[in-house]
This record gives C-alpha cells, sequence and structure tokens, in this order.
C-alpha cells in the first residue's frame, strides 16, 4: 500500500486550519447599535457606517473617494459605465479571472476581448493587451490576481498612448500596495468585493475607489437610483438603480479593516516561510518575488505544479494533496472564454450581435496552462495559523511529490470533484471559491 493518504495512507494533517470568516467583539456592538437604529438600508446616501467606512477604506488605499455597492460585479458594471463604456466598445480584459470581470463587460453593454496572461505572475499580459487594441477599445481591465499585481506602469503607458480607460479589479488586494501606491488608485477606479472568501467580508458587499470627483458624481447617482450626487458639481444625470449597500454590512466591514493590517502581515510571513520551503521541492514552483510589491495581500497561495514527464495531471495531484489534509484547488479559475458559467450569446448579450464575437476560436495558452496544467491554489485561511502549520504544507507537497510514481498508477477518476468545472461541482465545493 502507497504511503498516500489519497491510496489508503495515512494523512500528514487530521486537524482543521484557521477558522473564516474572523470577527471581533466590537463588531456584534456595531451590530446591536444599527438594529436598535432601525435603519438597516444604505438610504439616505452615504448612509452612516457605509459612509464611513468608504472615507477610511478609500484613504488607505490612497484614494480621495469610496463608495460602497451591493457587491463586487456591481462595483464593476457601475465603474464601467461611469467611465463612459457604450454599446459595442470593447473592454480589454485576462482570461484568467473569474467570470464576472467579463460579464460586467457585457452587462454594461461592452464587448470583452480576452489576452493571455504573465506566465509568472497570472496577471494580465502587457504585450498580449497591447495586441488586443482596436479603434473599438475604450478601457482596460487588469485584475491584481491572487498574490500578485498587474504591470500597471506598462498599462498606463499604453492607456495613455491610444486614451483608453483603466479599471482595475482589485478583489483580490485589499490592501494591497504596488510601487507605492495602493490597489485601486492606480488607475481611473478601482473595485473590491467583500464576498465571504475575501480578505475582507461581510458576506457579500463591494466598494469602488477613485480620485476623480466626476466619476464619483457618476457613481453616486448610478447606484442610488438616478438621484443628485452629494456634491453635483458636473451635474450628471444618469439613469440609476438600487446597488446601496446595507449598514449592517457596513457595520462589520469596520471590524474587518481595524483587522486587516495584521492579519496581512501575518499572511505574508507566511507566504514567504512557505516559498522558501516549497522551493525546494523538485516539481513544483512557488510564483517568483515581484519587486514592485511594496505591501503584500494574499487572497490565496498559488504555486506551480511543474514534475518532469507529467505522469500525473495536476487535478490528480491536487486531490492527492487535499487528502493529506491541505485544501487546495486546481480549477479555481478556467480561461473565461472556455467557462460554462460563461453564457454569452448574441441572444442575450445584443452587442455580440451587432459586433460579432465567436469566442470558442480564442485561444489564450498560458492561460490554458494555469488554469488546467500547472496553477494549485491554497486558501488564504491556510496562512493564518503557526510556523508548524506551513511546515505541514510543505510537507505534504513534498510527500505527493515524491510518491507520484504510486499515483501515475492510480485510477484518474480520483482526481473526482478536482478535475469538474465549476459548474459541474456539488454546491458545497463551488461555494469554497467563491
Amino acid at each position: 500500500m502507497s504511503e498516500l493518504a489519497i491510496l489508503g495512507g495515512n494523512p500528514v494533517r487530521r486537524r482543521p486550519f484557521p477558522a473564516w470568516p474572523k470577527y471581533l467583539p466590537s463588531d456584534a456592538q456595531r451590530l446591536q447599535q444599527v438594529l436598535e437604529s432601525r435603519h438597516w438600508g444604505g438610504y439616505p446616501l452615504p448612509s452612516r457606517w457605509c459612509g464611513e467606512f468608504a472615507d477610511r477604506f478609500a484613504a488607505m488605499h490612497g484614494a480621495r473617494y469610496g463608495l460602497c455597492v451591493a457587491n463586487g460585479t456591481i462595483a464593476l458594471i457601475a465603474t464601467l459605465q461611469a467611465a463612459g463604456i457604450r454599446f459595442g466598445d470593447e473592454v480589454i480584459v485576462p482570461a484568467y479571472t473569474w467570470d464576472g470581470t467579463a460579464t460586467a463587460v457585457l452587462f454594461a453593454g461592452g464587448v470583452p476581448v480576452f489576452t493571455d496572461i504573465d506566465p509568472d505572475t497570472y496577471c494580465l499580459d502587457l504585450e498580449s493587451a497591447r495586441k488586443a487594441i482596436t479603434p473599438r477599445t475604450r478601457a482596460i481591465l487588469p485584475v491584481h490576481l491572487a498574490m500578485r499585481f498587474a504591470e500597471m506602469e506598462g498599462l498606463q503607458a499604453l492607456a495613455s498612448e491610444h486614451g483608453l480607460a483603466i479599471i482595475e479589479d482589485c478583489a483580490h488586494v485589499h490592501g494591497g500596495q504596488y510601487r507605492g501606491h495602493g490597489a485601486g488608485s492606480i488607475g481611473d477606479l478601482g473595485c473590491f468585493s467583500f464576498q465571504e472568501s475575501k480578505l475582507m467580508t461581510a458576506g457579500e458587499g463591494g466598494i469602488v475607489v477613485t480620485s476623480n470627483l466626476q466619476f464619483f458624481e457618476h457613481l453616486q447617482s448610478q447606484v442610488n437610483c438616478g438621484r443628485a450626487s452629494t456634491t453635483d458639481q458636473f451635474q450628471q444625470r444618469v439613469l440609476g438603480s438600487n446597488y446601496r449597500m446595507t449598514e449592517f454590512q457596513a457595520a462589520m466591514l469596520i471590524g474587518q479593516l481595524e483587522m486587516l493590517p495584521e492579519l496581512s502581515d501575518r499572511r505574508a510571513r507566511a507566504a514567504a516561510r512557505l516559498s522558501n520551503a516549497l522551493a525546494t521541492i523538485p516539481g513544483v514552483r512557488p510564483l517568483p518575488p515581484q519587486p514592485g510589491i511594496t505591501r503584500e495581500a494574499i487572497y490565496c497561495y498559488v504555486f506551480q505544479y511543474r514534475p518532469e514527464g507529467r505522469q500525473v495531471a495536476r487535478d490528480l495531484f491536487v486531490a492527492a494533496l487535499e487528502a493529506e489534509g491541505i485544501p487546495c484547488d486546481g480549477r479555481f479559475y478556467e480561461p473565461v472564454y472556455r467557462s460554462d458559467l460563461f453564457h454569452a450569446t448574441p441572444e442575450n448579450c445584443p452587442q455580440l450581435r451587432d459586433y460579432p464575437v465567436d469566442y470558442s476560436n480564442v485561444r489564450c495558452p498560458v492561460s490554458e496552462r494555469a488554469a488546467y496544467e500547472e496553477s494549485v491554489w491554497l486558501p488564504q485561511f491556510l496562512l493564518l495559523g503557526e510556523d508548524h502549520d506551513v511546515e505541514e504544507i510543505a510537507d505534504a507537497v513534498g510527500k505527493v511529490i515524491r510518491n507520484l510514481g504510486d499515483l501515475a498508477k492510480a485510477d484518474p477518476a480520483l482526481a473526482g470533484v478536482k478535475a469538474m468545472s465549476r459548474a459541474e461541482r456539488p454546491r458545497r465545493e463551488r461555494a469554497r471559491n467563491y
């Protein structure tokens, strides 16, 4: 019998990792205050806790303005509209991201144009973006992914050359800094999610940050049913809807903001320790350091599975690692154009009828390699424990690598749910991702 747990051996770890989400005693006090106030919604805008949280969050990231919204996807849709995206306009997005990055473009009336990623950061590749620009391109939507930032200097120069807006998808980088600038404050607008798995969470929710007052006023009107903004210097009148955040969510987020610096430091220390350990194991590769990062934000720890010969598929490797007691995923993301959650057709997206795009012909090789052959994602709460927790992660990776010969003889069906698409996975498994 093999020593691998997936083949009947004993797992490296049986204890649970630290629980997520985290909360503070003061959260209950704020929630009780909201409850007793009988003012639970987000109107008038900004409501007490939404206004306080938005101001503090924007300041942390070096932006002048912040606006709380219902969720991260709404944040993207609203910023695209504020940036002037119109019917049929093209927006460049990385192929390797959550489907919502691209569907937000569709909901705003635009056409997502998929580009490949950098093999060392898994973020939008600059040269791929450059090649994708056409006369109809209006914006670039870089995603700062997992534990790395997109190459913002090059993207800013490219956007300036072609008169394009930059909207940062910052769902993974709460509190992060790139070359001294806070996430979301580098481009024209930045969008964050507070979904339950994120580094800060209220269960759901989102925020937009910007230093552009015209964009900020447009956003306020959009998310507040079209009402005039609080300052109304630009007197914009837009077709709005109710995308406001509730006071209960904002009250929770105050505590999340207070915990973020200490938890971020803890993740950064653990990630550095894990990278050093994994660097000694043949067949796996930590993502190379990114010198531009001046404050780390690690939504998931990602490393690359690169054994010689590839006798064992990545999905089976991931299943074996999880059997050793290490929560992990391989198909955390797929290239959006191949995702069965990306139901973009001319019938439900009229812009694709007037401006046809055949997404079945799109190919982004680095994104596909990351999604189906190479990437291994560890949830961030694995990094919130002690040094021995990190050591056990590395021990489990090393154990599976040492026993790849046994794993190569195993039934590939043991990969099970790890080889399924997101739409096929059981609900409890999908919920851990997004």
